[in-house]
């Protein structure tokens, strides 16, 4: 009879990409809290290893800071050899890197008759480059990660990867457009890969963040001279019935789940943390 705990991860081989950032490092103090080691993966190596030390130095759990590019397979490539020779095989991939732009955010909501005038704070006032790095970052960083360590996974017949898509894939976000679109093809290729993957024995999987504070969105959030929210902030407050952002934390026991083989027979699905979001109709 299966247990019901999440002891089958004790010992488990994770990389986790974006692993520098505030929600990385939650993620990867959950996951060492229950015996997993860690190679944590960040364009800053510093900020990798800052993580990765914290790991060691409070849960004892082996882990390693790499430096990776999630945008270049070359560099990535790199990354799995040095993670292969200090743990010898990976088990689980979590692709947490990702974020938003204010070059990819329009300054409007609504294209309306006031400013019909001043387009440039429109969609129209977007510039390709800025949409295209953020579209990136998120979907080919995703993407390009799966590519080099899920074909260990394959080979193996055993592994779980973890996507991190957004509460704006299923309703659609305004001022957002390449982070919304991104995230959007996460959902589509998280199933995709599921059916594809499927008869290798990996599993592939995503979580859905709500609306958490972060360094990429609190631009958006929070009204840099008064500190309080601004009026997108206040809607979302009102719009999430427990009315709050959530916090990184929040994240850790969905993701556990997931990873976990109490969830086996779980694959091709994406689910919200969201404090209700998705499910409120505003009445």
């Amino acid at each position: 009879m299966k247990k019901n705990s999440f002891d089958d991860l004790n010992g488990k081989v994770c990389v986790l990409t974006g692993g520098g950032g505030v929600i990385g490092a939650v993620l990867a103090n959950g996951l060492a809290q229950v015996g997993v080691k860690l190679a944590i993966l960040d364009i800053k190596k510093e900020f990798a290893d800052k993580v990765a030390n914290k790991v060691i130095e409070d849960l004892g759990i082996e882990a390693i800071g790499v430096e990776a590019n999630v945008l270049d397979k070359a560099s990535l490539e790199n990354a799995k050899k040095i993670i292969l020779e200090k743990f010898g095989k990976v088990d689980i991939l979590i692709n947490g890197a990702g974020g938003n732009s204010p070059k990819a955010t329009t300054k409007d909501e609504f294209i309306t008759d006031e400013n019909i005038n001043s387009l440039e704070n429109t969609f129209f006032g977007l510039e390709l480059e800025g949409f295209q790095k953020v579209f990136d970052l998120n979907f080919l960083g995703t993407l390009l990660p799966t590519m080099v360590f899920a074909k260990e996974m394959v080979e193996r017949k055993e592994g779980v990867i973890l996507n991190v898509s957004s509460m704006n894939s299923f309703r659609s976000l305004t001022k957002i457009p390449a982070y919304s679109a991104a995230k959007a093809s996460i959902n589509n290729f998280t199933e995709w890969l599921a059916v594809h993957f499927a008869k290798m024995n990996v599993r592939v999987n995503a979580i859905a963040p709500g609306f958490f504070l972060t360094n990429q969105n609190r631009f958006l959030l929070i009204d840099e001279e008064t500190k309080g929210l601004t009026a997108r902030g206040k809607k979302i407050i009102d719009n999430t019935p427990m009315n709050k952002f959530g916090e990184p934390e929040d994240l850790v026991g969905g993701s556990l789940f997931l990873l976990s083989d109490v969830s086996s027979f779980i694959t091709g699905v994406v689910l919200p943390i969201d404090g209700g979001f998705n499910i409120y109709s505003g009445v």
